[in-house]
């Protein structure tokens, strides 16, 4: 795969980060598979903190205000996420917001 490609397809979903990390040209596209993997991880975070917070405080006032927050921050990683997918496809190196200077691909 290209480096494009490699940088389009990391963002698809996780099976997409697993194929653009095996198939792809990984040297060429480890900007964007960093950024892909940031978002996954975080999505992943504030989905497992989403459903604890939902089980113990769910019919609560507080849980409610809680699930706003998920629901405002799941809001911004889909923003992030556009924002990384649209600077891939332009082959651009763009971070993206608050998350994007976090290495995780050395």
């Amino acid at each position: 795969m290209s480096k494009k490609a490699t940088g389009i397809v990391s963002y698809l979903s996780l099976i997409g980060w697993i194929i653009a990390f095996c198939a792809g040209d990984k040297e060429g596209a480890k900007f964007h598979l960093n950024q892909s993997l940031v978002l996954l991880l975080a999505n992943l975070a504030v989905s497992v903190l989403s459903g604890i917070i939902s089980a113990v405080l769910g019919g609560s006032i507080i849980g409610a205000i809680f699930s706003l927050l998920f629901a405002v921050v799941n809001i911004f990683l889909f923003v992030c996420w556009i924002l990384g997918l649209v600077a891939a496809c332009k082959e651009e190196e763009k971070e993206i917001p608050l998350l994007g200077s976090i290495k995780i691909l050395k």
